[in-house]
């Protein structure tokens, strides 16, 4: 036993040394590495303090300045004056005494002299008041005022509970930023005070700037952020993070340094030439030194990694979308990166583009998912915070032909979610679902090395590519209203490039949404737009949903253009130039939208809903043009087929610049009934599509031509109905559309009757 010990030792004595030094080199490797992690993690660690340290100065300044207008306000020589009414003496008695103040004013509750004036002032001032009045209570904003940022703060001023005006107060910026500037600065790294797409301070290297909103922390409810920034992680060695790469390290250098005493020994090579080695203990005590102990080794059975728990309900039918801390965190966004990862293995794919939305959850998701793609071997381009069709775009425009766009869409604040394309295709349905059974089963491809990671600005590609093609005719006024969404920075820049004149309203991007929600297929949603384009005599109004893939547009007198009226408009304007063309609308689409597409010479086809199932559709037919009601568009005819709610609002005006008439009357004349919009019901049991199918089994609806596509919509020649389970909220969707109010009380009584039949609590609005 001993000589074939022996034997085996002289056998494997050449290879001691390459493989001391391998192990050395491992050794290095990882210690460099885990000491790179460590001073990483302490740089960030104190750059975290030092970003908290500075939003609860700029807190504190503002709490200081509310105060102050408060107290002014509470004085009994202005409360005297306020009840009287003479508001000019109100607002000289409060700018006494206050230093540096630059405006003081006290405007009437109805604001109208102050619109009538707005050139004077700007809107940015009058968007702090209305926000104050609307509200109640102080608001403190940054606005532009002559080019130069001014720190504002608004209030309601009441005698009693009675609010006889809004007073006003402009000061300089630095009032804000003062305090910033006594902040000790870390080496490699950045801060920024920002409100929307505004930089207000910076301090730091530029070079972090584009990627400090990973870091960004809300300053109270000021729509401010203090952002930070410094260099992208260390990569990781074997994927091992600080400490195990330490202890990697230390593991390998016993091992090198073990393995080259072993080459050593004069035993050894003594023993080569008559046959005889020693034992390896018997070589080890020979060798120069203390001896090591023997150490007794443990033999234990590996250790089997436990399953990632992920709710299976965040895999949607058209993309995967959850609440932030309950089915949604950064590890499951890293398990389903890893998935991501894993498919793109299989279909031979490395590159992909990853953005966000303007959520407050978006750069923690985003870091997740990174982590999970690079553990695949998959390279990351961030392109960072931008609308979903620009990340859809930066997938052409980089040539990766995948991307993934972390958003909560029009979803409340504490949702968010990923919209995903894998080799040009958006994933829906089976794919999506089995994203999540790869992370159960644990079918998940780990590579040898992580991918890379680098981060790039397209944003200036994006408007560059839509203004080289799309040209207003004419100049045309726009009020976009972005609803704090993502797009609230890009929309209004690509239309201006276009040659509209845009005035921005709720452009500042806040995830927390607190104007409205970003959803412009809900009317109310809708009332300020409503309101603005009708103050500042705009020939219509554009809005955006939170990430940006839809659109909205109301007219000067204030009339809501549903989406498939103007997907009438867009099918017309694109067959002028593709006759024939197919044209691909979902089964919520009026039935006049049909015929309007037959009678300008081209094929319309009515498909289920979905921006996934629609551009999949698109695909397999060769359409030129698809809507949805919901506000999707998807241009293949000049652009690249997925929806993009920027570029279709460009292609809108692009129509009614051209036109001889004012955008109203184009408006208008686009055939109209009696349409409502969607109709959303709570499912009996959280079940839509179980009840959808009870009310499909037998039904019989007289003198209608029934279609099972999606739900059922039943048609007459006067109008139809339709009932369809939502796939991303536990809601029935409702619409009715007739050419009269008979009709349409005719349809929905049928619809009635039967929904009832089968739950007769059923809570309808008709």
């Amino acid at each position: 036993m001993k000589d074939s010990i022996r034997q085996q030792l002289v056998q494997i004595r050449p290879a001691m040394k390459p493989l001391a030094l391998l192990c050395a080199l491992l050794a290095l490797w990882l210690g460099w590495s885990g000491t790179a992690q460590f001073r990483d993690n302490a740089r960030r660690s104190d750059l975290i303090t030092t970003r908290d340290s500075g939003v609860q100065l700029v807190h504190q300044a503002i709490l200081q300045g509310q105060k102050r207008l408060t107290e002014a306000l509470a004085l009994q020589e202005v409360q005297t004056v306020l009840a009287a009414g003479d508001l000019v003496s109100a607002a000289k008695v409060i700018s006494a005494g206050w230093p540096n103040v630059s405006l003081v004013q006290v405007l009437p509750p109805d604001l109208e002299a102050a619109y009538a004036s707005l050139g004077k002032g700007g809107y940015g001032r009058l968007a702090v008041v209305e926000s104050a009045l609307a509200e109640n209570k102080l608001r403190t904003w940054i606005i532009r005022d002559v080019g130069q940022p001014r720190l504002a703060i608004a209030a309601p001023a009441r005698v009693g509970d009675r609010v006889v005006g809004v007073a006003y107060v402009q000061l300089p910026s630095t009032e804000l930023t003062s305090g910033l500037d006594t902040i000790g600065m870390i080496d490699g790294t950045y801060l920024g005070l920002r409100q929307g797409g505004v930089t207000l301070w910076e301090r730091g290297e530029q070079t972090y700037s584009e990627s400090a909103e990973r870091m960004a922390v809300p300053v109270s409810d000021s729509g401010m952020r203090l952002v930070a920034g410094t260099s992208p992680p260390p990569a990781q060695a074997l994927g091992l993070s600080a400490v195990p790469a330490l202890i990697g390290a230390v593991l390998f250098g016993f091992l090198a340094y073990l393995m080259w005493r072993l080459s050593l020994l004069r035993q050894i090579a003594q023993t080569e030439a008559d046959g005889v080695s020693p034992t390896l203990q018997e070589a080890v005590a020979s060798a120069p030194g203390q001896a090591p102990e023997p150490v007794a080794l443990e033999i234990r059975e590996p250790v089997k990694p436990k399953p990632l728990m992920i709710d299976g309900s965040i895999f949607r039918a058209y993309d995967i979308r959850g609440v932030v801390g309950k089915t949604l965190d950064r590890n499951v966004a890293e398990a389903i990166g890893h998935s991501v990862g894993s498919l793109m293995h299989e279909q031979d794919l490395h590159d992909i583009v990853i953005g966000r939305d303007g959520r407050l959850s978006g750069p923690e998701m985003v870091e997740g998912l990174i982590a999970g793609l690079r553990k695949a071997g998959v390279n990351v381009i961030d392109i960072g915070m931008v609308p979903t069709p620009v990340i859809y775009f930066g997938a052409y425009h980089l040539r990766t032909g995948c991307c993934i766009s972390v958003t909560g869409s029009h979803n409340p604040p504490d949702y968010n979610g990923f919209k995903i394309v894998v080799g040009g295709e958006t994933l829906y349905g089976d794919a999506i679902t089995d994203l999540h059974t790869r992370v159960v089963e644990r079918r998940l491809f780990e590579a040898s090395t992580p991918g890379g990671h680098s981060e790039r600005d397209i944003s200036t590609d994006y408007v560059q590519r839509i203004a080289s093609d799309v040209q207003l005719g004419r100049r045309l006024k726009v009020v976009v209203d972005a609803g704090n969404g993502v797009a609230g920075e890009i929309g209004p820049r690509v239309l201006e490039a276009i040659g509209a004149e845009v005035e921005e309203l709720y452009c500042e991007i806040d995830g927390t949404f607190p104007n409205h929600h970003p959803d412009p297929s809900e009317p109310h949603n809708l009332i300020d737009l409503i309101s603005m384009v009708k103050r500042l005599d705009a020939d219509l109004g554009i809005a955006f949903d939170g990430d940006g893939d839809r659109l909205g547009v109301v007219t000067r007198d204030g009339e809501n253009i549903y989406a498939d009226r103007l997907l009438m408009l867009f099918a017309a304007d694109v067959l002028e130039r593709n006759p024939g063309a197919m044209i691909v609308y979902d089964v919520k689409c009026t039935g006049r939208l049909a015929s309007h597409i037959l009678r300008n010479g081209g094929s319309p086809l009515m498909w289920k809903t979905g921006h996934s199932l629609i551009k999949a559709k698109m695909r397999e037919t060769g359409a030129e043009l698809a809507g949805e009601m919901s506000g999707h568009f998807f241009f293949a005819e000049r652009w690249y087929g997925f929806d993009d709610g920027i570029y279709a609002a460009a292609r809108l005006l692009e129509i009614l610049a051209s036109a001889p008439e004012l955008p109203d009357e184009v408006l208008h004349a686009l055939p109209k009934g009696i349409s409502t919009p969607e109709i959303k019901i709570d499912a009996p049991d959280g079940d839509p599509h179980a009840f959808v199918e009870r009310f499909r089994e037998g039904a019989f609806f007289e003198g209608g031509r029934m279609s099972t596509i999606d739900g059922l919509r039943v048609d007459w020649p006067d109008g139809w109905g339709l009932v369809r389970a939502s796939n991303t909220t536990p809601v029935l969707v409702l619409r009715f559309d007739a050419d009269n109010t008979d009709a349409m009380l005719r349809i929905q009584s049928a619809f009635k009757e039967r929904l009832l039949r089968l739950k007769p609590d059923l809570m309808l609005p008709f």
